[in-house]
């Protein structure tokens, strides 16, 4: 059985790949399979438990270890207790693949060779609903999803507008694991019969066809824009003596954006690009932001912490020049980050993360208005979680998010978020726009297609032309609604079936 578990914990890691920068969609499948094939062995749920969590941990301690980057590096914490930390985390996360494990031991019914795909719809329905509930259970880590690794050109990237984020992963889950209990049923020609080789058809099918599928429509005039990026590492940016030059900084960026001959109508600064509360900059200084934008006939938005009249900080964005102010405060706080969970008061005596005491925003905020077209905001972390995005729809015509991932180095961590955007794009048919301190500062079409990004850890300006959306697809209508329903039935079949087996009848 150890083995069992070394295969697991590989092959978790290995699935890491099917990610950005990589972008070997496949091994998603594979890794998946991989996975399916071991827990087809088990013979109790607490084999499946194990295995399901070897597999998480791999995949977990390979694709988000650069949370490590931002304790010991830029939080303070001593590299032990960082990787204890960060050890426990993957571990937690863990739990949801192995719950998914232990669950399809303990309803699969009958012989898997016998029907492959009724056993791959019950792996692939508890996969879909274990990463859902990491996704929002403890305000959810849905980081590394797989469906995020089905963005173009995977053929399932047509599904996204329809199932979202979590359903693409879940019949990632089915096809991988239909392949695996098939093979093991008699090889190839067991692929190939008629049940598995439709089953297995159709979601490819589908998604080939509505890859080219237009959910929704441009709308208003096309709309110029500049997304800045100014490159400060994190160690530079809230250090005191730096202070002038940060601020110096980001009035030049804005200075040169605005200064183009085709002059922008919106410039973008990232996510606390001022590294102090707003009531405390210089005065006079957010003035000439607003001077230049006004000059220009633009406007610009910039991200800042601000206080409001009870202390309470906030994450938040702020928009000056000819359109009247307008703000935007973060909804969805990172927890140890940005907010300390109850209990763990402890956490910030070792760590060192200037602002850590924030205030979640409202969740009802309306989207900026920038002429014809209305900007839905989004900072950060936020844009993992697409059912929440969706509430700005359909009113919002562009999507908006500011970022600061320079918490995490050189790492994975760039590349994944702007595939996560990605998928947001594909979710909502609507443009994403990104601006970001140290990347991946980029304009991502309704297609999921990055239509133009800046280098990483270069200082710079991004400038675009991008056309607002209207309409709406089936996911920004229905959220994760019919992928769930989707998921209950083989659940609910499965689980009626495992009650009326007889006491003691085997599993398998």
């Amino acid at each position: 059985m150890r083995s069992a578990w070394l295969v697991a914990l590989l092959a978790g890691g290995a699935t890491v790949f099917a990610f950005a920068p990589f972008g070997l969609f496949a091994l998603a499948f594979l890794g998946l399979g991989v996975l399916a094939w071991l827990l087809a062995d088990a013979a109790r749920a607490r084999a499946g438990f194990a295995l399901g969590f070897a597999w998480g941990f791999g995949a977990f301690a390979a694709g988000v270890s650069w949370l490590y980057v931002a304790l010991e590096r830029y939080g303070g914490v001593p590299a032990p207790v960082a990787a204890l930390a960060i050890g426990l985390f993957c571990a937690y996360l863990a739990l949801y693949p192995a719950l998914a494990g232990a669950a399809f031991v303990a309803l699969r019914r009958g012989g898997i060779a016998r029907a492959p795909v009724r056993a791959a719809a019950l792996f692939g329905a508890l996969w879909l609903l274990s990463e859902w509930l990491r996704g929002v259970v403890f305000t959810g880590f849905p980081w590394l999803a797989v469906g995020y690794a089905q963005t173009p050109p995977s053929p399932l990237a047509g599904l996204l507008p329809v199932l979202g984020v979590y359903g693409v992963g879940g019949l990632s889950a089915f096809v991988a694991a239909l392949c695996a209990f098939a093979l093991r049923a008699g090889g190839v020609r067991a692929l190939l019969a008629w049940r598995p080789a439709l089953a297995l058809v159709v979601p490819f099918a589908a998604g080939f066809a509505l890859l080219g599928q237009a959910w929704t429509q441009p709308a208003g005039a096309p709309l110029k824009v500049a997304l800045v990026q100014t490159d400060f590492a994190q160690s530079l940016k809230w250090d005191p003596a730096r202070f002038e030059e940060v601020l110096r900084v980001n009035l030049e960026l804005a200075r040169e954006a605005f200064a183009q001959p085709q002059t922008p109508a919106l410039v973008v600064l990232p996510e606390t690009t001022l590294p102090t509360l707003l009531d405390r900059l210089p005065e006079g200084y957010l003035e000439v932001f607003a001077g230049l934008a006004s000059q220009a006939g633009g406007d610009l938005v910039m991200g800042a912490f601000r206080r409001d009249a009870e202390e309470r900080i906030y994450n938040a964005a702020i928009s000056l020049g000819s359109a009247p102010v307008q703000r935007y405060a973060k909804q969805h706080l990172v927890p140890f980050g940005e907010y300390s969970p109850p209990l763990f008061g402890w956490f910030y005596e070792l760590a060192q993360i200037p602002m850590s005491d924030q205030t979640r925003g409202a969740p009802d905020q309306q989207p900026m208005r920038f002429g014809d077209q209305q900007v839905a905001l989004n900072i950060c972390y936020e844009d993992l979680f697409g059912a929440e995005l969706i509430r700005a729809l359909p009113a919002a015509t562009l999507m908006l998010n500011l970022s600061n991932l320079a918490w995490y180095g050189d790492s994975l961590a760039q590349p994944q978020h702007l595939q996560i955007a990605r998928v947001r794009a594909l979710e909502t048919g609507r443009p994403m726009l990104r601006s970001t301190n140290t990347g991946m500062t980029a304009v991502v079409q309704p297609d999921g297609s990055v239509a133009a990004v800046l280098p990483a850890f270069e200082r710079g300006v991004l400038h675009a032309e991008v056309r607002g959306h209207q309409g709406t697809t089936p996911y920004a209508r229905w959220g994760d609604r019919l992928a769930l329903l989707a998921a209950v039935i083989p659940i609910l079949l499965a689980a009626l079936a495992a009650a009326a087996r007889p006491r003691g009848a085997e599993a398998r």
